[in-house]
């Protein structure tokens, strides 16, 4: 792809999960509304995902940007596949879209819990 070592970095990351997030912050304290939006569909999904802190590493973050051709922050991938930003994601957990997604990738989710 590119010898890059922050691309080959982000690539390693991808590649080690099914399901990461690149965002500010962690999933248990981000550092942005529109990372905590997507932690949130993703919780609400029960969806195992890996965090990646891009505030830790300018580098990173700036990198992340260039490997996906994606302006903004957070950022979802499953499965090594780019899905989206918040506003997309968000769209996704909305209509139905994103759990199945992750169904068609093989990613258990959990029901939601009956009101």
């Amino acid at each position: 792809m590119n010898d890059n070592p922050v691309f080959e970095r982000i690539q390693r990351e991808i590649d080690g999960q099914p399901v990461v997030l690149f965002m500010k912050g962690t999933p248990v304290f981000p550092q942005c509304g529109f990372s905590a939006a997507v932690v949130q569909a993703l919780t609400l999904l029960g969806v195992q995902f890996k965090g990646v802190d891009v505030l830790a590493d300018p580098q990173l973050r700036e990198g992340v940007k260039a490997f996906s051709d994606w302006p903004t922050i957070p950022q979802l991938y499953v499965k090594s596949e780019f899905v989206g930003g918040c506003d997309i994601v968000r769209e996704m957990y909305e209509n139905g879209e994103l759990r199945q997604v992750f169904a068609d990738k093989g990613i258990s989710t959990q029901e939601p819990a009956a009101a």
